[in-house]
């Protein structure tokens, strides 16, 4: 009975919704003082694009990292060869489409001739797509757009970046450790960057505050280079 009033419901805020979508879309603030249907409505559109986006790409790689030029050049080569080599290996290369690694994993791929996928997310300063996509979609939700990014690969790579990076990473190992999602090999690419972050966990979270298991600090594995990269997928991605 719950379930028949749930869909009847549903249906209701799905019409409604259609009808409602304003011009100009206000940004959700806090809680919000009453149901907007137009929002869950359009909440519930890019879930079905972003699925219907994923779901045509059988073996996937996700790369995550800086949007910005921040790095130094060699790092964005690494992501443009590793990129490039497991696009000719068969693999989707997904990224959030805009510049920084984005951009150089989509552009390896993309010369490499195969498939390069950007879910970008629509902000305010106009984050805008790379030019090395063969398919490209806009999220207007963070947190859509960071479900399909979490169910959207076999395997993730983790170049330095900020917090979106961060947030990023944090997701998936989460829904890993939870077993909410299967253990998938998460890369994280670059010693120098990743090693006082690695240590941070070990020495604070597990020794000093015992709030993860020691079978959580090999949730994800730190590799250098490129050939350590893609020896690390090739071996630990079976699918």
């Amino acid at each position: 009975m719950n379930d028949d009033v749930t869909a009847e419901r549903l249906a209701q805020v799905v019409h409604e919704g259609q009808r409602t979508i304003p011009d100009e879309r206000p940004l959700l603030v806090c809680k919000p003082r009453k149901i907007e249907s137009w929002r869950i409505f359009k909440i519930m559109s890019e879930f079905v694009e972003g699925f219907d986006i994923i779901r045509k790409y059988g073996l996937a790689v996700s790369f995550f990292g800086s949007a910005r030029e921040c790095l130094n050049d060699e790092t964005y080569k690494q992501a443009e060869e590793l990129s490039a080599r497991l696009s000719k290996k068969g693999y989707a290369v997904i990224t959030g489409g805009s510049s920084g690694i984005m951009q150089a994993a989509n552009k390896g791929a993309f010369e490499a001739g195969g498939v390069s996928v950007g879910l970008n997310i629509n902000l305010p300063e106009n984050q805008s797509f790379n030019p090395y996509l063969t398919e490209r979609f806009g999220f207007d939700h963070f947190f859509v757009r960071k479900v399909m990014l979490t169910y959207a690969s076999e395997v993730y790579v983790y170049f330095p970046g900020g917090l979106g990076t961060l947030n990023e990473l944090f997701e998936i190992v989460t829904l890993v450790q939870t077993k909410k999602i299967r253990k998938v090999p998460l890369i994280l690419f670059g010693k120098e960057y990743w090693t006082p972050f690695i240590a941070f966990i070990e020495k604070t979270l597990y020794e000093k505050y015992g709030a993860i298991d020691k079978k959580d600090l090999e949730l994800f594995t730190l590799v250098d280079t490129v050939d350590e990269a893609f020896e690390y997928i090739s071996q630990n991605v079976n699918c």
